[in-house]
């Protein structure tokens, strides 16, 4: 057997460079097409070198916070709809600790991201060394242990041979529709700069094509007569759909079969607003067509969602006697809340599944009602675009944004109130252009992850550009990476919606019966007298980014169309900054659960409990 004496950090690096993917256009590409990295003492060494010495093949990007970098590993991996995936590596301690929190977004989401933080001696001899969190009683803990609750699979490399088990399972991982997730690899920094004899045949060439499994014969067949007897089936799309590739599939099993469809958030844009059997996106920040739905509906038929609480509202935007088939390749998600399971790849089960049901058909009056419902929606949401206000409203903001978009440009958000207005509001101009980060929510992913957004669709849609909208609260949480975007030449636009503090937990907090606290800065606790404001512009500018400030909508539209040329010519974030109302929503009429207390020194909340307790009434006769 041929061997190569390599560091363990040398043998990583070129069995990453040597791992192909399968796009779902068919063409090949590297699956791990960069690294984005800070360094320091636990990885700048071994690593590092092992990076500069295929800095060719391997390109490296430079972060300047490691949630940051991470977190545009993870807008990466959803614009390449998980077929490619980023590498984060950071320095032991507090470097590697930054980025737990992405590891949760790509966690929640199903998306996959490999990290490799640094870690301590596995020798142990200088301990406790720099950065080192000791652990009284178990001295093989570290600060990387905390990886595992956000980690589909975690190891420890404390020997160079190790490799030769734990890559291959790895790339399982990383190209497994059912486990897809983050994989995180620690390594200690004297253990990536041993050598060993690995074998030559680790560093051959592997195409890693995405399994599609096909359903199980009695699944389908007990799927398929379920749906003959629905007299108002409902389909619901989510992101397994947009990964399997499976959109124009299932749209054509719609057609064939009169079911009007729906949309989760991680699906939204997989439907042309248009189509006469889209009846919007569901739940919480859905809209009233698609809830009205799937109130009659009693068949859903739920295909590659894991069907969370902003999607079914708590669990009370369904008939209590509704049946749920969930088709999934995950079977963890198949199972939940006692669905009938169809477990396989949405491509291939809803091919079969349309197979299985021959000509049927849903009733024509009810295949209809899609069409006229959201009709009643695009109604709403024209109107909230056109009224009047003093300040420039979340939903004016999205509509101009809206019109001046085209089909090949891609529109991110994640947390606050924005989520809500771009999920209800938007009219999908392009297949598959959307990410909201409503899994973990996690503010400060709408910069970072435009970034990785930005630098994965430069080459397969030139002609189209990022935009992501967020709020003042967002751009606050993180922001350098505008200049990492700036530096590295990879342009995109941020819409900066200014409302003057984190208005979407006001609102929950004032609308439960809470007083408005420590939320809007007129409620936060103050040093000083008046009230000093952040010149967004000024910050953006300073981090190399073109910036255009406006007070009206009109200007809205002009700043946008000139940002979307600056992004596309300077290659650079081009950043509009407007001020915006902080208490105007898009409301979908769905309830959502939070715990709202049970004794309360404001009769508000009482009165909120009281009405919190009729609503798990609805939900209680769903789940019984």
């Amino acid at each position: 057997m041929s061997t190569v004496k390599l560091t363990t950090a040398q043998a990583l690096v070129r069995w990453l460079i040597a791992q192909r993917t399968e796009l779902l256009t068919g063409e090949q590409a590297p699956l791990f097409p960069g690294v984005f990295a800070i360094f320091g003492h636990g990885n700048v060494l071994g690593l590092g070198n092992a990076l500069e010495e295929h800095r060719e093949r391997l390109p490296v990007w430079r972060g300047q916070n490691e949630q940051g970098m991470a977190l545009a590993a993870v807008g990466y991996a959803k614009a390449t709809h998980r077929r490619q995936v980023m590498v984060a590596t950071s320095s032991v301690g507090p470097g590697a600790l930054n980025m737990v929190t992405a590891a949760g977004v790509a966690h929640a989401n199903r998306l996959p991201l490999l990290l490799l933080p640094g870690d301590t001696f596995a020798g142990r001899a200088p301990d406790p060394v720099l950065q080192q969190v000791e652990h009284f009683h178990d001295p093989t803990a570290t600060v990387n242990d905390a990886f595992r609750a956000v980690s589909r699979y975690f190891d420890r490399i404390t020997r160079p041979e190790q490799l030769l088990s734990t890559l291959p399972q790895v790339a399982r991982i990383l190209t497994d529709p059912a486990d897809c997730g983050p994989v995180t690899l620690a390594l200690p920094q004297d253990i990536q700069a041993e050598a060993y004899e690995f074998p030559a045949a680790l560093f051959e060439p592997v195409l890693h094509v995405v399994p599609r499994p096909r359903p199980d014969t009695r699944q389908l067949t007990a799927a398929a007569e379920t749906l003959r007897a629905a007299q108002r089936p409902l389909i619901v799309l989510g992101g397994g759909v947009r990964y399997s590739g499976a959109g124009s599939k299932v749209l054509h099993f719609a057609q064939q079969h009169g079911i009007p469809v729906t949309e989760t958030t991680a699906g939204r844009t997989l439907v042309p607003h248009e189509h006469r059997l889209h009846a919007g996106p569901l739940g919480v920040t859905g809209s009233t067509s698609a809830n009205t739905l799937a109130a009659q509906a009693d068949v859903v038929l739920a295909i590659g969602t894991r069907l969370q609480d902003f999607t079914t509202a708590s669990w009370t935007v369904f008939a209590p006697e509704v049946r749920i088939i969930s088709l999934n390749t995950a079977r963890f998600d198949a199972v939940k809340h006692a669905a009938q399971e169809l477990v396989a790849d949405a491509q291939e089960g809803i091919r079969e599944l349309g197979h299985a049901l021959g000509s049927w058909q849903a009733a024509a009056s009810w295949t209809a009602k899609a069409e006229t419902e959201r009709a009643k929606w695009d109604e709403h949401i024209e109107s909230l675009r056109s009224t009047p206000a003093d300040l420039p409203t979340y939903a004016q903001v999205v509509g101009v944004v809206n019109e001046e978009s085209g089909k090949h440009d891609y529109l991110m958000t994640a947390s606050g109130g924005l989520p809500g207005e771009l999920i209800g509001g938007w009219r999908a101009k392009g297949a598959q252009t959307m990410d909201v980060e409503y899994g973990f929510s996690c503010m400060g992913y709408e910069l970072a992850g435009a970034w990785g957004a930005a630098m994965a669709r430069a080459e397969t849609h030139p002609d189209g550009v990022v935009t992501t909208l967020l709020g003042d609260g967002s751009y606050l949480m993180l922001n350098a990476e505008l200049f990492s975007a700036a530096f590295a030449g990879h342009g995109f636009v941020a819409v900066v919606c200014d409302n003057d503090g984190y208005a979407v937990i006001n609102r929950l907090q004032q609308g439960q019966g809470g007083a408005g606290f420590n939320n809007m800065y007129e409620h936060c606790r103050s040093g000083t007298g008046g009230k000093p404001r952040v010149d967004f512009a000024a910050h953006a500018a300073s981090m190399g980014c073109a910036v255009t400030a406006v007070d009206s909508l009109t200007g809205l539209a002009q700043a946008y169309r000139q940002a979307k040329q600056t992004a596309l010519t300077e290659h650079r974030p081009a950043v509009v900054v407007i001020r915006t109302h902080p208490s105007s929503w898009t409301e979908a009429g769905a309830w959502w659960e939070v715990g709202v207390p049970e004794t309360s020194h404001r009769a508000e909340i009482s009165a909120a409990r009281t009405a919190a307790q009729d609503a798990k009434r609805a939900q209680l006769r769903y789940l019984s």
